[in-house]
């Protein structure tokens, strides 16, 4: 397995920060705190080459909130210098460590998403009987650190790199406690590792994608599953015979265990795919697609919302239609021209 090496000087480079700070304000070029860092912006790119260069670097404190949609969860906000640093970081090591994945991981990858995933999701269940879909309990909260890290080093050798690799990883903050035992612990093992990364970070979502990775080569190298796709921690594998499935997932929880992780007892199941499958937001049947309802609800508060904004100038009329627009091509990837057809000749956006 080839590690990489010699990585920092990439990594420091005036040009990757300057771009790392163009990507980090993207759909956020007009907020306070960035307005603030690019009024100052070659002093602070400056700043943060230095304090990488000499190894004094330290993550910031995190600001946290609560959303309730899709479902409950912590978002946790760096501050945007620290932000601009996971890009400086990511800009270097993704390419590397996206050569290790499978070509059926299709969360945060350029040129891969939610539709590509959708699509790719139908082509299985179309061509097959049977659908394994599982869902990773807690997975982000779970993702243990020690074990990241071993996972990591696999891939990099570079000694700087690795310290800022550390340093964000050991400077994530508290989430959402897990308290699970598996095989070899005492009672107090799972308080003594330090498990879980921020959600909205860049660098989370890298690394979540490479702590499932070598389980993906489990699946189809070793199971041999041919048919099966992950999008986070929803994954799901395919067969014309239900044994193989049942078969699959007993093993499939041993290899999690490896990794500390475990499969949602209630949302991972095994059945015929003719009854149709939940997937990224779409219910997938043999011969349409369908919005799910709890996604046609919460996209219809979030149009009640839009007209109540651009009703008290919130909002102008091109980020009104930027919204909407990218709403509608959403839709189009589900059987939706009725519905489309029903809510946009309904929908009435008007001035105060």
């Amino acid at each position: 397995m080839k590690r990489y090496g010699n990585l920092w000087p990439q990594i420091i480079e005036f040009e990757n920060i300057l771009l790392a700070a163009r990507n980090a304000q993207k759909g956020k070029r007009f907020r306070d705190n960035v307005l603030a860092f690019n009024y100052n912006l070659e002093h602070e790119l400056n700043h943060i080459q230095h304090i990488l260069q000499t190894q004094t670097y330290r993550p910031g404190t995190y600001r946290t909130f609560q959303i309730r949609e899709p479902k409950p969860r912590l978002i946790s906000a760096a501050p945007y210098r620290d932000r601009v640093v996971h890009h400086a970081l990511c800009n270097v090591i993704m390419p590397i460590l996206e050569r290790s994945l499978i070509f059926d991981t299709y969360a945060n990858r350029l040129g891969f998403g939610t539709h590509r995933a959708l699509h790719r999701f139908t082509e299985f269940a179309r061509s097959s009987k049977y659908v394994l879909q599982c869902d990773i309990r807690k997975y982000f909260p779970s993702i243990d650190h020690k074990i990241l890290k071993t996972l990591l080093r696999r891939k990099i050798k570079c000694p700087e790199t690795l310290w800022l690799i550390d340093a964000i990883i050991d400077g994530s903050n508290d989430q959402e406690p897990v308290v699970t035992h598996f095989p070899g612990d005492d009672l107090l093992t799972p308080l003594e590792r330090r498990r879980g990364l921020p959600i909205g970070n860049l660098t989370s979502q890298c690394f979540a994608n490479i702590y499932l990775s070598g389980f993906d080569h489990f699946v189809k190298e070793q199971l041999g599953i041919k048919k099966y796709l992950r999008y986070v921690d929803d994954f799901a594998l395919f067969s014309d015979e239900k044994q193989v499935l049942v078969n699959a997932r007993a093993a499939i929880e041993a290899e999690l265990e490896t990794l500390r992780l475990r499969i949602h007892p209630m949302k991972s199941q095994l059945y015929k795919t003719e009854i149709g499958a939940n997937f990224v937001g779409f219910r997938v049947f043999a011969n349409h697609v369908r919005i799910r309802s709890e996604n046609l609800q919460r996209s219809r508060r979030r149009l009640r919302r839009l007209q109540r904004e651009y009703k008290s100038s919130q909002i102008s009329f091109e980020k009104l239609t930027q919204s909407i627009q990218s709403w509608g091509a959403h839709l189009k990837h589900a059987d939706s021209w009725h519905l489309r057809d029903d809510i946009f000749t309904t929908l009435v956006f008007t001035k105060a």
